[in-house]
């Protein structure tokens, strides 16, 4: 098969994990016998600093151009300490997600056995973590009406979502929930929100067409805090934009390192990947960052063309970089391995695999209802 893949690296870490899964690629390649071209473009701070732009017209279509995107990480100091900015990184990514339609975002959090002392919670509580959050991408506060008035010092944001941005959504929480545990938790805030209350009405209705699926409702509060209490009591999360957005960070916690954890944000037309964590600008060009969330993005990115095989070897390979310790030092503080090392490490070891393989008796999958 072959792929044309958008290259956004972004700013900060972005980049250079970004580097470690295109070797990753091209490791796939060799393997199975299959091509991808790679164009690398300007987003976020980069291309403000070059265009003033922070996703220039250019980058846009190239991604519309591309059948994947492969994206970094975006964000910068200076404007996150500058609330008076007319422009900021973070316009690029979010006019990006609108342009091409991305209206799902998919975190897996799952807790490897190899790393389950990574994570702050106790053991018995984390061990048998396996969720994935299904998030509404292109609604709701972040893309609604925005307004300030100096001359009172106050500032609105609009929160709107129709039942078609949420039946879209929901009927694929369903399919993946029906393929897994075959449970769905939809969190809202259904008691004080008008917002949540459609979310809940449209939801349950959707419910009935899928019988095989035990369906709850939590409040965010609560949710919040039963991830912490008892992560593995969830299969499916469906929620909003914002809820997703706080509850897939909080699963980073879970899971150790949100350097762990990577995401697939799919439309009808288009699918980009990327690392669920932000640009790390303390850690640029140190070598320090954790490829790994970049990577499993990438097996996101071959699981979503219906490249098992290829994306259980990239999984695998990563399984093998744990069992072996080459990991980088936010997973074990004395390790002396960086950014490009791990990456190396992982890519030289795709290969391809027997139908019993097994690391360690972790599943290599990340979900195989994950990407729809």
């Amino acid at each position: 098969m072959h792929l044309n893949i958008a290259v956004l690296g972004g700013d900060g870490i972005g980049p250079e994990v970004v580097a470690q899964s295109i070797k990753c690629l091209r490791s796939v390649e060799e393997t199975f016998g299959h091509s991808f071209t790679f164009r690398k473009e300007l987003v976020g701070a980069a291309a403000i600093k070059k265009t003033g732009n922070p996703l220039p017209e250019k980058t846009l279509k190239i991604c519309k151009d591309s059948d994947a995107i492969l994206f970094g990480a975006i964000g910068s100091p200076e404007y996150d300490g500058n609330p008076k900015s007319k422009v900021w990184p973070e316009q690029g990514l979010l006019r990006l997600r609108k342009e091409l339609g991305l209206f799902a975002n998919i975190r897996p959090v799952k807790v490897f056995p190899t790393l389950v002392k990574q994570s702050p919670l106790a053991k018995k509580v984390v061990q048998h973590t396996d969720l994935v959050i299904y998030r509404e991408l292109s609604g709701g506060i972040y893309y609604g009406e925005k307004t300030v008035n100096e001359l009172t010092n106050s500032a609105t944001d609009t929160c709107t979502y129709t039942e078609a941005e949420i039946s879209r959504i929901a009927h694929l929480a369903f399919k993946a929930a029906k393929a897994r545990r075959k449970k769905l938790t939809l969190v809202d805030k259904a008691n004080v929100l008008e917002t949540s209350r459609l979310w809940r009405r449209t939801v349950y209705t959707i419910a009935e067409s899928y019988p095989e699926v035990a369906l709850e409702a939590l409040f965010i509060d609560n949710a919040a805090v039963q991830m912490i209490l008892n992560p593995s009591q969830f299969d499916v999360i469906l929620t909003d934009n914002m809820f997703g957005d706080i509850l897939s960070d909080q699963g980073s916690v879970i899971a150790g390192s949100i350097g762990l954890l990577p995401s697939a944000s799919v439309g009808a037309d288009y699918a980009m990947f990327e690392p669920i964590h932000g640009s790390y600008p303390n850690a640029k060009d140190e070598n320090i960052a954790n490829p790994v969330a970049s990577i499993l993005s990438t097996a996101m990115l071959l699981q979503h063309f219906k490249m098992e095989e290829e994306s259980d070897a990239v999984v695998a390979a990563v399984l093998k970089s744990f069992s072996k310790k080459i990991v980088t030092p936010d997973i074990m503080g004395s390790s002396k391995y960086g950014t490009s090392y791990v990456g190396d490490f992982i890519a030289d070891n795709i290969m391809e695999l027997d139908g019993s393989f097994k690391m360690n008796d972790e599943n290599i999958g990340l979900g195989k209802s994950t990407i729809i």
